[in-house]
């Protein structure tokens, strides 16, 4: 059986991390997809709204460099979540449980980003993935380029 799905879309709102009691960060967010196609009399495009979930250090990538607006593109699978309301009703929610989140734009869209590089992703891991030149995270923190010594490269 295959169960995977690939969406792109723009952040409805900020990620919100949690973290379980044992201390696993998990982000949940809502993406706005547009539908392929818009009405036959050429109307507006339909949009679909999906709940994204991410665990761990994906959880903690999303949080730290995507806010409300941004284009992402989510890579995972689609998962039916069971609950119970207040009433006592059993109630389903379709969500996409990412394993992979890639940028799907630039800084804002062209901002102060001319280096670019899109769809870059975060595959979790004790190595942090690629993180295209430009970005910050959401809290911005000084960073302080390194002067190279001769100006050679050392192979």
């Amino acid at each position: 059986m295959l169960n995977h799905i690939v969406l792109m879309g723009r952040l409805t709102r900020d990620p919100e991390l949690r973290s379980t009691q044992t201390g696993v960060p998990v982000v949940s967010f809502r993406l706005a997809v547009d539908r392929d196609f818009g009405s036959r009399d050429g109307g507006e495009k339909q949009t679909d709204f999906i709940d994204i979930t991410a665990w761990r250090n994906t959880a903690e990538f999303v949080n730290k460099y995507f806010t409300k607006g941004r284009m992402a593109i989510v890579s995972g699978r689609l998962q039916v979540r069971e609950w119970t309301d207040r009433d006592g009703n059993k109630r389903t929610t379709p969500e996409v449980v990412a394993d992979n989140v890639y940028f799907g734009d630039s800084k804002r869209d062209g901002g102060d980003n001319a280096n670019y590089r899109p769809a870059e992703p975060y595959r979790g891991g004790s190595n942090a993935a690629a993180v295209p030149s430009g970005y910050e995270p959401k809290t911005r923190s000084s960073f302080v380029e390194l002067e190279d010594g001769d100006g050679e490269l050392p192979f």
